[in-house]
């Protein structure tokens, strides 16, 4: 584990005091894949981290388990996550799964859900962060991946979800490529927190995803993702390493190159022999 010394006069955000920012400063969030990246995120004065699992089809790999082991990790920061996308067909259901979530230490919990199940969770004082925009598990409703709310009732109904959703109870919505100049709108005209992807800097805060910000994605990046490392390239470098030292280790072990005094035992040569001369009797 790559944990270093913290700053443990770090406070974790709870909603209320997340609620409070709004106006005041922006509000930082990233989504993590593993405990390495939590730690450098809560190391570095995250504000929320996000962390999913048990989405495949969304390339989210990790096991309820896995999320487990990232909240220990990062004990001093607001941490989100969702049960898994179409993994619950009801309110009930919808409530159950963040049950689940809450009591293993999550803060918040995500979901894209209607209003109606929405009103139903937070009547039971989940707190919830929503999306409005670009919607990624509802993108064959918009015609794929693209921005939303670049004509004026497209703006419109972003606004209208964005109240509804507020009306509902959430604290919080992820605003995904929607214009700039709607996104500030509506951040003015709302109580709830906007978290900004891709929505330009006058949402309450931003989000990216730690495969952007790190750059460790293999495939094209999207629009709105600011790459600040190529970690990558390491990455590679790192495993054309491998490739060498294992082909090394397999000349050496074809070359009988492991009686070196450095990395073997030898026997005195005396009792060696008695060793030798045991056996015949």
């Amino acid at each position: 584990m790559f944990q270093t010394q913290i700053n443990m006069v770090k406070k974790k955000l709870s909603v209320y005091d997340l609620k409070k920012l709004k106006g005041k400063r922006q509000i930082s969030e990233v989504f993590v894949n593993n405990e390495e990246e939590a730690i450098a995120a809560e190391e570095a004065g995250i504000d929320i981290i996000t962390a999913a699992y048990g989405m495949p089809q969304f390339g989210f790999n990790a096991t309820l388990e896995d999320i487990e082991r990232i909240r220990k990790v990062c004990p001093n920061t607001h941490l989100m996550s969702a049960p898994p996308i179409f993994s619950y067909a009801s309110s009930y259901e919808a409530i159950k799964s963040s049950y689940s979530l809450l009591s293993i230490g999550i803060d918040s919990v995500y979901t894209a859900n209607s209003c109606k199940w929405i009103k139903e969770m937070t009547a039971e004082k989940i707190p919830v962060i929503s999306h409005v925009g670009l919607i990624p598990s509802q993108v064959t409703w918009l015609g794929g991946f693209r921005a939303i709310g670049k004509t004026a009732i497209e703006a419109k109904d972003v606004y209208y979800h964005t109240l509804s959703l507020q009306d509902a109870g959430v604290f919080a919505v992820e605003m995904e490529v929607v214009p700039k100049k709607i996104a500030s709108f509506i951040t003015k005209n709302v109580d709830i927190l906007t978290i900004s992807l891709g929505s330009g800097s006058d949402c309450d805060g931003q989000y990216l995803f730690s495969q952007d910000i790190l750059g460790t994605y293999h495939g094209k990046y999207p629009r709105h993702a600011k790459v600040y490392r190529k970690l990558i390239d390491d990455f590679e470098s790192i495993q054309k390493e491998r490739i060498t030292a294992y082909k090394e280790y397999i000349l050496d072990v074809n070359n009988k190159k492991f009686n070196d005094p450095s990395i073997s035992v030898d026997i005195d040569k005396k009792e060696y022999d008695l060793f030798l001369e045991s056996l015949k009797k």
